[in-house]
């Protein structure tokens, strides 16, 4: 697999408080990375800077060979092709469901509304949506306006997407049926890397995973590296927390 994306000596701090402190990864076209690690250790930030939501004082972040940082027109058109899920599901509330998924592609890519909502009308049908097309986001689950979300980027066409807990704010019963879109986009080949603390879930997807702490990667390996033969203590103690299905 080819290179797709690649992060060298990544470097954020907030005032005197430093985030990330020298990441160094390279993801290839294809590959499903899943980003584990304690509350506060850098993670959600990490994939804030590599589509250009926040700025980095060190360090470099490009896809194939486009520069996302400093602010430029390269890093423009290199954001557009990077896709990135919140938590928090970020739809407008005074729009319908159609009108929230095809609002980006019309505006930023100039896309016809025929063509868009097409498209949106086919991506809806397979995340089991498309008779909520003209509800508004309040008449949704938060499993719903998850899976709605996950539409929304895919409609942009991204060559890497981006999830950050996109679990963390639903109810236990509604966390499956986001995680299966997931796994199916995995098993498209999608190039994905993934910010959770749904262990199963990680050891389910991922090709490679990264543990972080203190704003730097402390291991990465294999799922079976990971959560089988972790090698520092800190992995180790990390794991005791968590109960997965081995």
């Amino acid at each position: 697999m080819d290179e797709i994306l690649k992060i060298e000596q990544l470097k954020k701090s907030f005032d005197d408080l430093s985030v990330l402190d020298g990441i160094d990864l390279s993801v290839k076209k294809g590959e499903v990375v899943v980003i584990v690690g304690p509350s506060g250790c850098g993670k959600s930030t990490f994939l804030r800077c590599l589509n250009g939501l926040e700025d980095i004082q060190e360090g470099r972040v490009s896809l194939e060979s486009e520069v996302i940082n400093p602010v430029s027109k390269s890093t423009v058109n290199a954001r557009k092709k990077i896709g990135m899920v919140f938590q928090s599901y970020d739809l407008f509330p005074h729009k319908t469901i159609l009108q929230n998924i095809t609002l980006a592609p019309m505006k930023v890519h100039k896309r016809k509304k025929a063509e868009a909502e097409g498209e949106a009308l086919q991506l809806l049908e397979r995340v089991g949506l498309v008779s909520k097309k003209d509800n508004y986001p309040r008449q949704l689950s938060g499993g719903q306006k998850q899976r709605v979300a996950i539409v929304r980027a895919l409609m942009m066409h991204p060559e890497v997407l981006l999830f950050d807990e996109v679990t963390a704010a639903l109810d236990p019963e509604m966390v499956r049926e986001v995680l299966e879109v997931i796994l199916s986009l995995a098993k498209e080949g999608r190039t994905m890397l993934i910010v959770t603390h749904e262990m199963a879930f990680a050891k389910a997807v991922a090709d490679r995973i990264i543990f972080m702490d203190g704003g730097k990667i402390i291991e990465q390996g294999t799922p079976d590296d990971i959560f089988e033969h972790p090698k520092t203590e800190r992995l180790q103690s990390f794991l005791k927390t968590f109960t997965y299905d081995r």
